[in-house]
Protein backbone atom coordinates (compact mmCIF):
# COMPACT_ATOMS: atom_id res chain seq x y z
CA UNK A 1 0.00 0.00 0.00
CA UNK A 2 1.21 3.46 -1.00
CA UNK A 3 0.45 6.45 0.99
CA UNK A 4 0.09 9.83 -0.82
CA UNK A 5 2.39 11.80 1.21
CA UNK A 6 2.87 15.34 0.11
CA UNK A 7 -1.21 15.08 -1.72
CA UNK A 8 -4.73 16.33 -0.49
CA UNK A 9 -6.70 14.00 -1.75
CA UNK A 10 -10.57 15.15 -2.20
CA UNK A 11 -13.91 13.17 -2.57
CA UNK A 12 -16.95 14.99 -3.68
CA UNK A 13 -20.32 12.88 -2.65
CA UNK A 14 -23.49 14.06 -4.69
CA UNK A 15 -26.90 14.48 -2.56
CA UNK A 16 -29.52 11.79 -3.45
CA UNK A 17 -33.19 10.72 -3.40
CA UNK A 18 -34.33 7.86 -1.37
CA UNK A 19 -36.86 5.48 -2.49
CA UNK A 20 -37.87 7.29 -5.14
CA UNK A 21 -41.34 7.14 -4.19
CA UNK A 22 -41.93 3.22 -4.94
CA UNK A 23 -38.99 1.47 -3.68
CA UNK A 24 -38.93 1.94 0.02
CA UNK A 25 -35.48 1.34 1.22
CA UNK A 26 -34.48 -0.60 -2.53
CA UNK A 27 -34.42 2.44 -4.86
CA UNK A 28 -31.85 5.61 -5.05
CA UNK A 29 -30.90 8.10 -7.12
CA UNK A 30 -28.07 10.96 -7.49
CA UNK A 31 -28.54 13.77 -8.31
CA UNK A 32 -26.56 17.12 -10.37
CA UNK A 33 -27.83 20.37 -10.54
CA UNK A 34 -27.94 21.87 -14.05
CA UNK A 35 -26.97 24.84 -12.66
CA UNK A 36 -23.73 23.49 -11.51
CA UNK A 37 -24.17 23.73 -7.62
CA UNK A 38 -22.05 21.44 -5.60
CA UNK A 39 -25.05 19.52 -4.09
CA UNK A 40 -23.20 17.64 -1.82
CA UNK A 41 -20.53 17.27 0.30
CA UNK A 42 -17.14 16.92 0.17
CA UNK A 43 -14.17 15.38 2.47
CA UNK A 44 -10.29 15.92 2.25
CA UNK A 45 -7.32 13.99 3.35
CA UNK A 46 -4.32 14.81 4.20
CA UNK A 47 -1.42 12.69 5.58
CA UNK A 48 0.08 14.19 8.31
CA UNK A 49 3.59 12.88 9.96
CA UNK A 50 4.24 11.61 13.54
CA UNK A 51 0.48 12.76 14.42
CA UNK A 52 -1.11 10.11 17.10
CA UNK A 53 -5.02 10.58 16.07
CA UNK A 54 -6.94 11.86 13.30
CA UNK A 55 -7.82 15.83 13.11
CA UNK A 56 -10.99 17.25 11.58
CA UNK A 57 -12.17 20.11 10.55
CA UNK A 58 -15.73 21.05 9.05
CA UNK A 59 -16.67 24.42 7.08
CA UNK A 60 -19.47 25.07 4.82
CA UNK A 61 -23.30 26.15 4.59
CA UNK A 62 -24.19 23.84 7.34
CA UNK A 63 -21.31 23.86 8.94
CA UNK A 64 -22.99 25.17 11.99
CA UNK A 65 -25.71 22.09 12.17
CA UNK A 66 -22.88 19.65 13.02
CA UNK A 67 -22.14 18.26 16.63
CA UNK A 68 -19.47 20.34 18.37
CA UNK A 69 -17.29 17.72 19.53
CA UNK A 70 -15.74 16.40 16.17
CA UNK A 71 -15.24 13.15 17.91
CA UNK A 72 -19.14 12.65 17.61
CA UNK A 73 -18.89 13.58 13.56
CA UNK A 74 -19.55 10.70 11.15
CA UNK A 75 -16.27 11.07 9.57
CA UNK A 76 -14.49 11.02 12.58
CA UNK A 77 -15.83 7.57 12.71
CA UNK A 78 -15.52 6.90 9.59
CA UNK A 79 -11.93 6.78 9.91
CA UNK A 80 -11.78 4.99 12.82
CA UNK A 81 -13.82 1.88 10.64
CA UNK A 82 -11.64 2.64 7.67
CA UNK A 83 -8.49 2.56 10.07
CA UNK A 84 -9.78 -0.92 11.79
CA UNK A 85 -10.86 -3.08 8.36
CA UNK A 86 -7.78 -2.07 7.47
CA UNK A 87 -5.76 -3.46 10.38
CA UNK A 88 -7.77 -7.09 10.37
CA UNK A 89 -6.17 -7.04 6.41
CA UNK A 90 -2.91 -6.43 8.61
CA UNK A 91 -2.22 -2.66 7.37
CA UNK A 92 -1.49 0.37 9.96
CA UNK A 93 -2.31 3.51 8.33
CA UNK A 94 -1.01 6.87 9.87
CA UNK A 95 -3.39 9.81 10.99
CA UNK A 96 -4.45 11.92 9.04
CA UNK A 97 -5.93 15.22 8.85
CA UNK A 98 -9.71 15.44 7.47
CA UNK A 99 -11.72 18.38 6.45
CA UNK A 100 -15.75 17.93 5.84
CA UNK A 101 -17.46 21.12 3.59
CA UNK A 102 -21.14 20.08 4.66
CA UNK A 103 -23.04 21.75 1.97
CA UNK A 104 -26.57 19.10 2.30
CA UNK A 105 -28.19 20.45 5.34
CA UNK A 106 -29.23 17.73 8.64
CA UNK A 107 -32.32 15.68 8.31
CA UNK A 108 -33.26 16.70 4.46
CA UNK A 109 -33.86 14.00 3.05
CA UNK A 110 -31.19 14.64 0.19
CA UNK A 111 -29.29 11.81 2.03
CA UNK A 112 -27.06 13.92 3.97
CA UNK A 113 -25.08 11.83 6.68
CA UNK A 114 -24.47 9.52 3.57
CA UNK A 115 -22.52 12.03 1.32
CA UNK A 116 -20.21 12.99 4.34
CA UNK A 117 -20.09 9.06 4.89
CA UNK A 118 -19.41 8.25 0.79
CA UNK A 119 -16.95 10.94 0.66
CA UNK A 120 -15.26 10.43 3.84
CA UNK A 121 -15.13 6.54 2.90
CA UNK A 122 -14.38 7.10 -0.52
CA UNK A 123 -11.63 10.10 -0.07
CA UNK A 124 -9.40 7.42 2.75
CA UNK A 125 -9.91 4.83 0.22
CA UNK A 126 -8.36 6.34 -2.36
CA UNK A 127 -5.58 8.37 -0.59
CA UNK A 128 -4.27 5.10 0.78
CA UNK A 129 -4.55 3.91 -2.86
CA UNK A 130 -7.49 1.71 -2.74
CA UNK A 131 -7.31 -1.08 -0.39
CA UNK A 132 -10.77 -2.00 0.08
CA UNK A 133 -13.14 -2.94 -3.00
CA UNK A 134 -16.39 -1.23 -3.90
CA UNK A 135 -18.29 -4.09 -2.33
CA UNK A 136 -16.55 -3.62 0.66
CA UNK A 137 -16.80 0.38 1.31
CA UNK A 138 -20.63 0.06 0.26
CA UNK A 139 -20.82 -2.25 3.19
CA UNK A 140 -19.06 -0.49 5.64
CA UNK A 141 -21.26 2.51 4.11
CA UNK A 142 -24.15 0.73 4.67
CA UNK A 143 -23.28 -0.01 8.60
CA UNK A 144 -22.68 3.48 9.50
CA UNK A 145 -25.40 4.95 7.66
CA UNK A 146 -28.04 2.23 9.88
CA UNK A 147 -26.25 3.78 13.00
CA UNK A 148 -27.75 7.41 11.97
CA UNK A 149 -31.24 5.65 10.74
CA UNK A 150 -31.79 3.22 12.99
CA UNK A 151 -31.08 0.46 10.31
CA UNK A 152 -28.62 -0.87 7.90
CA UNK A 153 -30.05 0.24 4.22
CA UNK A 154 -28.19 1.57 1.35
CA UNK A 155 -30.58 3.98 -1.01
CA UNK A 156 -28.52 6.90 -0.29
CA UNK A 157 -25.18 5.64 0.31
CA UNK A 158 -25.50 3.45 -2.88
CA UNK A 159 -26.32 5.84 -5.71
CA UNK A 160 -24.35 8.45 -3.91
CA UNK A 161 -21.59 6.18 -4.79
CA UNK A 162 -21.93 4.70 -7.29
CA UNK A 163 -24.26 7.03 -9.36
CA UNK A 164 -27.66 6.65 -11.40
CA UNK A 165 -30.37 4.83 -9.86
CA UNK A 166 -29.62 1.92 -8.33
CA UNK A 167 -31.73 -1.11 -7.17
CA UNK A 168 -30.87 -2.86 -3.61
CA UNK A 169 -30.67 -6.32 -3.95
CA UNK A 170 -30.21 -7.81 -0.16
CA UNK A 171 -27.02 -9.68 -1.36
CA UNK A 172 -24.07 -8.91 0.52
CA UNK A 173 -21.68 -10.06 -2.02
CA UNK A 174 -22.93 -7.66 -4.29
CA UNK A 175 -25.33 -5.39 -2.04
CA UNK A 176 -26.42 -2.92 -5.33
CA UNK A 177 -27.07 -3.28 -8.54
CA UNK A 178 -27.27 -0.05 -11.58
CA UNK A 179 -30.19 0.11 -13.34
CA UNK A 180 -30.46 2.07 -16.52
CA UNK A 181 -32.05 5.99 -16.36
CA UNK A 182 -34.69 8.09 -18.51
CA UNK A 183 -31.86 10.58 -19.92
CA UNK A 184 -34.76 12.75 -21.07
CA UNK A 185 -36.17 12.92 -17.85
CA UNK A 186 -35.56 16.25 -15.31
CA UNK A 187 -35.48 15.72 -11.42
CA UNK A 188 -37.00 18.68 -9.76
CA UNK A 189 -36.11 18.96 -5.53
CA UNK A 190 -37.04 21.69 -3.23
CA UNK A 191 -36.05 21.29 0.39
CA UNK A 192 -38.33 23.54 2.58
CA UNK A 193 -35.67 24.03 5.37
CA UNK A 194 -37.33 22.08 7.71
CA UNK A 195 -35.62 19.15 9.41
CA UNK A 196 -37.41 15.88 10.00
CA UNK A 197 -35.26 13.09 11.28
CA UNK A 198 -34.87 9.76 9.73
CA UNK A 199 -35.80 7.93 13.09
CA UNK A 200 -38.84 10.37 13.41
CA UNK A 201 -39.84 9.49 9.87
CA UNK A 202 -39.73 5.55 10.15
CA UNK A 203 -41.61 5.71 13.85
CA UNK A 204 -44.70 7.37 12.45
CA UNK A 205 -44.93 4.09 9.87
CA UNK A 206 -47.43 1.74 10.43
CA UNK A 207 -45.95 -1.77 11.89
CA UNK A 208 -48.20 -3.75 9.62
CA UNK A 209 -49.41 -3.58 6.21
CA UNK A 210 -52.30 -4.32 4.17
CA UNK A 211 -52.15 -7.35 1.60
CA UNK A 212 -52.68 -5.23 -1.23
CA UNK A 213 -50.59 -2.53 -0.43
CA UNK A 214 -47.72 -4.68 -0.26
CA UNK A 215 -48.87 -6.68 -3.55
CA UNK A 216 -49.40 -2.88 -5.15
CA UNK A 217 -45.61 -1.95 -3.89
CA UNK A 218 -44.12 -5.44 -5.39
CA UNK A 219 -45.92 -5.16 -8.79
CA UNK A 220 -44.95 -1.36 -8.75
CA UNK A 221 -41.51 -2.27 -8.66
CA UNK A 222 -41.58 -4.65 -11.04
CA UNK A 223 -42.99 -3.13 -13.69
CA UNK A 224 -40.48 0.06 -12.56
CA UNK A 225 -37.37 -1.83 -13.11
CA UNK A 226 -38.94 -3.08 -16.63
CA UNK A 227 -39.99 -0.23 -17.56
CA UNK A 228 -36.39 1.22 -17.19
CA UNK A 229 -34.53 -1.62 -18.90
CA UNK A 230 -37.19 -1.07 -21.82
CA UNK A 231 -36.51 2.84 -22.31
CA UNK A 232 -40.59 3.10 -21.31
CA UNK A 233 -40.59 6.39 -19.85
CA UNK A 234 -44.19 6.64 -19.63
CA UNK A 235 -44.51 3.02 -18.34
CA UNK A 236 -42.10 4.00 -15.40
CA UNK A 237 -43.59 7.23 -14.78
CA UNK A 238 -46.98 5.68 -14.35
CA UNK A 239 -46.07 3.44 -11.37
CA UNK A 240 -44.20 6.20 -9.20
CA UNK A 241 -46.59 6.15 -6.30
CA UNK A 242 -45.88 5.64 -2.97
CA UNK A 243 -48.27 3.29 -1.00
CA UNK A 244 -45.61 2.09 1.91
CA UNK A 245 -44.28 5.88 3.60
CA UNK A 246 -45.84 8.88 1.74
CA UNK A 247 -49.33 8.47 3.47
CA UNK A 248 -48.29 9.08 6.64
CA UNK A 249 -45.47 11.01 6.29
CA UNK A 250 -47.08 13.72 4.20
CA UNK A 251 -48.53 14.91 7.17
CA UNK A 252 -44.70 16.34 8.21
CA UNK A 253 -44.69 18.21 5.61
CA UNK A 254 -46.60 21.89 5.28
CA UNK A 255 -47.89 22.26 1.51
CA UNK A 256 -47.15 18.81 -0.13
CA UNK A 257 -50.52 18.11 -1.41
CA UNK A 258 -50.23 22.02 -2.49
CA UNK A 259 -47.12 21.52 -4.20
CA UNK A 260 -48.10 17.63 -5.57
CA UNK A 261 -50.87 19.18 -7.56
CA UNK A 262 -49.46 22.25 -8.48
CA UNK A 263 -46.29 19.55 -10.36
CA UNK A 264 -49.31 17.09 -11.79
CA UNK A 265 -51.16 20.18 -12.77
CA UNK A 266 -47.91 22.05 -14.29
CA UNK A 267 -46.42 19.38 -16.55
CA UNK A 268 -45.27 16.92 -13.59
CA UNK A 269 -44.58 13.23 -14.82
CA UNK A 270 -44.08 12.42 -10.96
CA UNK A 271 -44.05 14.02 -7.60
CA UNK A 272 -43.05 12.46 -3.92
CA UNK A 273 -40.66 12.67 -1.05
CA UNK A 274 -37.52 12.59 -1.41
CA UNK A 275 -35.92 10.21 1.32
CA UNK A 276 -37.67 10.62 4.50
CA UNK A 277 -38.25 14.48 3.96
CA UNK A 278 -39.39 17.11 3.65
CA UNK A 279 -36.97 17.73 0.74
CA UNK A 280 -39.67 16.39 -2.20
CA UNK A 281 -38.81 16.00 -6.06
CA UNK A 282 -41.01 15.91 -9.16
CA UNK A 283 -39.70 14.68 -12.61
CA UNK A 284 -40.43 15.99 -15.64
CA UNK A 285 -39.75 15.61 -19.58
CA UNK A 286 -39.20 19.10 -20.49
CA UNK A 287 -37.10 22.00 -19.22
CA UNK A 288 -39.05 24.15 -19.67
CA UNK A 289 -41.82 22.28 -17.10
CA UNK A 290 -39.07 21.22 -14.70
CA UNK A 291 -38.22 25.08 -14.16
CA UNK A 292 -41.57 26.11 -13.73
CA UNK A 293 -42.26 23.66 -11.23
CA UNK A 294 -39.06 24.53 -9.53
CA UNK A 295 -39.96 28.39 -8.71
CA UNK A 296 -43.33 26.78 -7.44
CA UNK A 297 -41.89 25.00 -5.06
CA UNK A 298 -38.97 28.26 -4.37
CA UNK A 299 -41.90 30.56 -3.51
CA UNK A 300 -44.61 28.61 -1.97
CA UNK A 301 -42.71 24.78 -0.58
CA UNK A 302 -39.98 26.70 0.77
CA UNK A 303 -40.36 27.70 4.34
CA UNK A 304 -37.05 29.92 5.14
CA UNK A 305 -33.68 31.26 3.97
CA UNK A 306 -32.08 27.22 4.19
CA UNK A 307 -34.44 26.42 1.86
CA UNK A 308 -33.46 26.05 -2.03
CA UNK A 309 -35.19 24.27 -5.33
CA UNK A 310 -32.50 22.62 -8.30
CA UNK A 311 -33.25 21.32 -11.70
CA UNK A 312 -31.22 18.56 -11.65
CA UNK A 313 -30.42 15.31 -13.98
CA UNK A 314 -29.53 12.04 -12.32
CA UNK A 315 -25.61 12.00 -11.30
CA UNK A 316 -24.53 8.92 -13.39
CA UNK A 317 -20.88 9.57 -11.97
CA UNK A 318 -21.56 9.20 -8.67
CA UNK A 319 -18.69 10.15 -5.82
CA UNK A 320 -15.46 11.48 -7.43
CA UNK A 321 -12.02 11.98 -5.94
CA UNK A 322 -8.70 14.62 -7.12
CA UNK A 323 -5.89 15.28 -6.02
CA UNK A 324 -3.63 18.38 -5.34
CA UNK A 325 0.15 18.45 -4.24
CA UNK A 326 0.47 20.31 -1.24
CA UNK A 327 3.67 21.51 0.39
Amino acid sequence: MSVKQSTKTTAFAPASIGNVSLGFDVLGAALSPLDGEHLGDSVSVTSVLGASRPVLTVGGRFAHKLPSDVNDNIVTRCYGYFANTLKRKGIDIPSVALHLEKRLPIGSGLGSSASSIVAAFHALNAHFDSPCTETELLLLMGELEGQISGSVHYDNVAPCYVGGMTLMTGNEAQPVTKLPIIKDWYWTVSYSGLSVSTAEARNILPSDYALKDVLTFGRQLGVFVDALHRQDAQGAANVMHDVIAEPWRKSLLPGFEDARLFTMQNGGLAFGISGSGPTVFAVSDTLKNAEAISQYLQNNYVQNDNGFSHVCRLCEAGATVEYQTVS
